[in-house]
This record gives structure tokens, C-alpha cells and sequence, in this order.
């Protein structure tokens, strides 16, 4: 099954602009480690993942009563931002919940991929 796990707030490390060169330069090894857990996982293959930008670079599309507006900024006002997202093809939930502990501590949802096919 594959899951969308989503890097929803900064949790308790605060922002990245924010942590000290060593700080991030230890978030960086904690990725390697989640990306090195993920391949050494029976089972368990990475589709995809990517760091984003800060919710001031986002555009967003909102369609009402037909017609389409586009704005600058994120989808909500919100104190939390999206940090980076992850695409996991895992046999279970507890699998990738087991893999996530090495993640930073951020904020994390995990959802699964509908199926269409």
C-alpha cells in the first residue's frame, strides 16, 4: 500500500531559519537515516519526497461557482507550515509509523494513497 506522509509542522524543533547551522546540519543526518531505514526495510520502497518552501511561496487555486480564482499564498492561514512530504510503499501503517520515529521531531500525518485502479 503506499502512504503520503506529510511533515506538518515544525513540532518541536521550531523553524528551519531559526535552528543553528549544527542543528540542521543534525535534521539533515536524521533524513539520511530515515531515507537509509526506509531501503534497509523489507517491503519498503520510496516513490518520492521533497523539502518545500515556505507557505509565502505557495499559489493557490480555488474554484466557485464555476469560475477560478488564483492566489498568492497558502490554502489557510495557519501557524503550523508544511515542511516536506514523503511517498512510501509499505506492506502496513505500523510499518511506516515504526520508520518515522527516526524522522525529526516534527509534526507528522500519515495517509493512505487511495487506490483508483
Amino acid at each position: 500500500m503506499k502512504y503520503f506522509v506529510l511533515l506538518a509542522g515544525d513540532g518541536e524543533l521550531g523553524p528551519w531559519d531559526q535552528l543553528t547551522p549544527e542543528d540542521q546540519q543534525a535534521v539533515l543526518e536524521q533524513f539520511g537515516a530515515f531515507d537509509a531505514a526506509c531501503e534497509a526495510k523489507s517491503g519498503v520502497e520510496m516513490l518520492g519526497g521533497e523539502a518545500l518552501e515556505d507557505g509565502s511561496m505557495a499559489t493557490t487555486l480555488r474554484t466557485r461557482g464555476g469560475e477560478l480564482t488564483i492566489t498568492d499564498g497558502p490554502f489557510t492561514e495557519a501557524t503550523e507550515q508544511i515542511g516536506g512530504f514523503y511517498l512510501i510503499e509499505a506492506p502496513d501503517l505500523d510499518t511506516i509509523t515504526e520508520l518515522c520515529r527516526s524522522l525529526p521531531a516534527y509534526d507528522i500525518e500519515i495517509r493512505p494513497v487511495v487506490d483508483m485502479g
